[in-house]
């Protein structure tokens, strides 16, 4: 498996990333501004991607907006943000028809071209700001999204978990904003925001699909134009503290179900030479049905509603989730870490780990056969500075030996211990 020769250009302002593939029958264009992780303008970057959604210059009115999208055959645009180590991403992505697909043959993808270019460079303007009633509409929508984070407790308390074991990181801080910021912004801070960010951010553009390279730059130069832009990088590196002790949190909420997530850190990213060692850890520890915690915390001791564990490939940090009833807390944690002791003693099979690299390869042969996914790794892998094909990806998971895992088991380190248990709930 190997996608098509990825074509990287530097264009006016931003990365062109070129990938013909005749595998899907949709184009998707994604757009990634990258800035380092910072408390101020947090709130500001998370709700500046949902007013860029409402209006542009040319299409001024929320209506009008959403026909031109259905216009084009239902293209569909989004955004979300995320965290890349100590890096703020937003992508915006774009899936459009190919209209070498349709009887008529119309410009759709120069269309949709024009369509993206105008969301994120002619956004509706009214005098030195954003329109201010849909200013005033998303910031009630991003207050509420914020409000009810508390509502899924087990993303609450995964933020909690980071609160407490990154304080003072930048990693710490919430992508989503802060509702004691949303007040004070104002059409126009708001818009001052986006001219920054429009000048200073890393840019790159992904377009992937049955695609000619040349009538895609053609494309790209006339109507995807970045001016006052070096489009030089600002990586903002991770951190990785030392783990002096161990730090444990209980808080209280109105909650039936305790959620007990254990934080460690990995010191291992991708591009380290044991990243695939720590894939096929994180596989057999808490990755799959068939792990440790799995098998151990909720299916032979009925102790977890579930469990289960992921990495952060960019910060280094592995992440332990489960679901306990409130009164088992010290005897799920006691087994919880007792996997961990497990795994760094290498009480694991040999068979057990050809099934785990088995498990890791198939996921990534998943991810690839989706548009985004592939798009995804090739991110991943760029700002990693760690490019490869994909073959040689799996080449270097196959090549992950039991003593390889035990090694990357007794590099870990356990940091934080977070429950969220309830008012009268055990400790």
């Amino acid at each position: 498996m190997k996608i098509k020769e990825e074509v990287l250009l530097e264009k006016q302002g931003y990365r062109l990333h070129i990938l013909p593939s005749k595998k899907y029958k949709t184009i998707s264009i994604v757009a990634k501004f990258k800035t380092p992780l910072r408390r101020e303008g947090i709130t500001e970057r998370a709700l500046l991607p949902h007013v860029l959604q409402k209006a542009t210059n040319n299409h001024p009115n929320v209506r009008e907006f959403q026909s031109s999208f259905e216009n084009l055959y239902g293209t569909v645009l989004s955004s979300d943000g995320t965290k890349k180590g100590e890096n703020h991403v937003i992508s915006f992505r774009m899936e459009v028809v190919n209209e070498a697909y349709l009887n008529d043959q119309e410009p759709i993808l120069e269309e949709a071209l024009k369509l993206f270019n105008e969301v994120l460079y002619a956004p509706k303007v009214e005098g030195e700001g954003f329109d201010s009633s849909i200013v005033e509409r998303e910031k009630q929508t991003l207050e509420q999204k914020i409000t009810s984070v508390k509502d899924d407790k087990m993303s609450y308390a995964n933020m909690r978990l980071m609160d407490h074991m990154c304080k003072d990181e930048p990693y710490s801080l919430h992508v989503s904003g802060y509702q004691d910021d949303i007040s004070s912004i104002t059409p126009e801070s708001l818009y001052n925001y986006y001219r920054s960010m429009i000048k200073n951010d890393l840019l790159d553009v992904y377009v992937i699909g049955d695609i000619d390279q040349t009538e895609i730059e053609k494309m790209t130069d006339k109507y995807f134009i970045r001016e006052n832009s070096s489009n030089q990088d600002n990586d903002q590196v991770s951190t990785s503290k030392d783990v002096k002790e161990v730090n444990e949190v209980v808080e209280r909420e109105e909650v039936n179900q305790g959620k007990l997530h254990i934080g460690y850190r990995t010191y291992t990213k991708f591009g380290d030479p044991d990243y695939y060692a720590l894939q096929i850890f994180n596989g057999l520890f808490g990755g799959f049905p068939s792990s440790k915690l799995f098998m151990n915390v909720r299916e032979k001791h009925s102790l977890a509603y579930y469990a289960a564990s992921r990495f952060e490939s960019h910060k280094g940090l592995l992440l332990v989730f489960s679901g306990v009833d409130p009164k088992d807390y010290k005897q799920a944690k006691s087994i919880i870490l007792e996997q961990m002791d497990a795994m760094q003693n290498g009480d694991f099979t040999e068979e057990q780990v050809e099934e785990t690299k088995e498990q890791v390869i198939h996921q990534l042969q998943e991810t690839m056969d989706n548009a985004n996914g592939i798009i995804e790794v090739l991110y991943h892998q760029m700002l990693s500075g760690a490019e490869m094909p994909v073959n040689d990806l799996i080449e270097h998971i196959r090549k992950v030996t039991k003593q390889d895992v035990v090694a990357m088991a007794n590099k870990i380190k356990l940091d934080t211990i977070y429950f969220l248990t309830s008012l009268e709930g055990g400790e």
